[in-house]
């Protein structure tokens, strides 16, 4: 995956939205709150996604991945995947859902209907 690749991709998460900030991360939140981030210039290109507690503990320890920097450091359960040899594509898009899914789920109940993310 690359940069354009991983814009593309979020961009069809219901309700994601993209900006660039930190300077020239990729930063992709839905009801405001970020779920993935990836920076332009990074070669090979990382990307930093939000994970539950037992995908963190297994990710951390995989080839290609560990605790996203900052983030994890902070005692958030993110992390970031620098190189495919345990998580190819096809895993980081569905890890790239399930980061969407954690943070919309962290949502008032109020703004998940406001967004569409719950049905009434």
């Amino acid at each position: 995956m690359n940069l354009k690749q991983y814009n593309a991709f979020c961009k069809k998460l219901p309700r994601a939205t993209h900006s660039v900030q930190w300077s020239d991360a990729h930063v992709w939140k839905v009801g405001g709150k970020v779920f993935a981030l990836a920076r332009e210039d990074d070669e090979p290109f990382r990307v930093s996604f939000k994970v539950s507690d037992l995908a963190f503990e297994i990710l951390s320890e995989q080839e290609g991945c560990k605790p996203a920097p900052y983030l994890a450091s902070r005692g958030l359960k993110w992390i970031q995947r620098h190189g495919d040899e345990s998580v190819d594509d096809a895993a980081l898009k569905d890890y790239l859902r399930e980061a969407h899914r954690l943070i919309a789920a962290k949502l008032t109940k109020r703004v998940q209907r406001e967004l569409g993310l719950l049905a009434d």
